[in-house]
């Protein structure tokens, strides 16, 4: 039978293929699950590049915060936890991984950026730009959370991206098997990112009143590059805004990618292993930080706090430091 649901789905909109959606998805959970998982990421790593990191004056709001956000990163990981070893048939829980994932990841930088600055923002993107401002340009994440780029200009991000790749050829087509294609399928999703970014900000500058007074349609004028280049420059890409786009492909724009069409089940249950992982992997860093910054020993007794009281299932040993 015609695949019926995708061929309205294409004659109504741009709608992406199945097939290469799903594996730019797996390839890049797997890529950065093959970099966590070896010598490149380790808590010897982490504690180094947080070995200068002061502790803060008292700021018992902001550390609420901290706690508040790492308990929810933590509830999502317990969900992802269940959801990989509780669940035989991982395509019908595929897509809530995701958004677990997606979260666990989200309220654990929060928690970052309150022990940083002691501020929560009221949006996801107002998050990562402050997170973005704190830690990725600052040089203050492990590999490959510190992947990052601070400008939306093509010519700009691909000199950057040649630079990091330092010769490697891998792209995110590769399902990782070694160090060296995970490197550059990650480099390939901070690409790709870039350019859907990139893409973002043109259409909105398409629909501003400054766009419309020049009377074109595209971007070869000077005076429309330039008034596209004033807001490229101004651009970020990060592992939150990565995280942002992926949890958007999977719960928003892409319906029909996870469950639909040509079948991946040998990867599943590997897939769902790898966003808890990555997931764990990075609350893990999280914590390392934010112990470094709340007040002396309260760390300890939020630890001890849930280790007594908590109703989920899930060791809190990914938050003992």
């Amino acid at each position: 039978m015609p695949q019926w649901l995708l061929n309205r789905l294409f004659e109504s909109k741009d709608q992406p293929k199945p097939t290469f959606a799903i594996q730019g998805t797996i390839n890049w959970m797997r890529a950065l699950s093959e970099i966590i998982n070896s010598d490149q990421f380790s808590d010897e790593i982490t504690n180094d590049i947080y070995k200068k990191v002061q502790r803060r004056p008292k700021n018992e709001i902001a550390d609420t915060l901290v706690f508040e956000n790492m308990l929810m990163a933590y509830h999502n990981l317990a969900a992802l936890d269940s959801l990989d070893k509780d669940v035989t048939h991982k395509y019908d829980v595929i897509r809530s991984a995701i958004v677990s994932w997606y979260y666990s990841t989200y309220f654990a930088a929060s928690a970052m950026v309150a022990a940083s600055s002691g501020l929560q923002q009221e949006t996801h993107t107002a998050t990562a730009k402050v997170w973005h401002s704190d830690f990725a340009e600052k040089g203050l994440l492990p590999y490959p959370f510190n992947l990052c780029l601070s400008t939306l200009v093509l010519k700009d991000v691909k000199s950057q991206i040649k630079d990091l790749r330092a010769g490697n050829s891998h792209n995110l087509n590769v399902y990782s098997s070694n160090l060296d294609e995970a490197k550059g399928a990650c480099l390939s999703y901070l690409s790709g990112t870039a350019d859907y970014k990139k893409w973002e900000v043109e259409e909105r500058i398409k629909a501003s009143s400054d766009f419309k007074k020049l009377g074109v349609d595209n971007f070869k004028t000077k005076a429309a590059q330039s008034l596209r280049d004033s807001s490229l420059t101004k651009g970020q890409i990060n592992y939150l805004f990565q995280a942002f786009r992926y949890r958007g492909k999977a719960n928003y724009r892409d319906s029909i990618f996870l469950s639909y069409g040509n079948s991946y089940e040998d990867k599943m249950d590997l897939f769902v292993s790898d966003l808890k992982d990555v997931t764990s992997a990075f609350i893990r860093v999280a914590s390392i930080y934010c112990q470094k910054r709340v007040v002396k020993g309260d760390w300890e007794l939020f630890t001890s706090d849930l280790e007594e009281n908590t109703r989920l299932t899930l060791p809190i040993n990914i938050m003992k430091i």
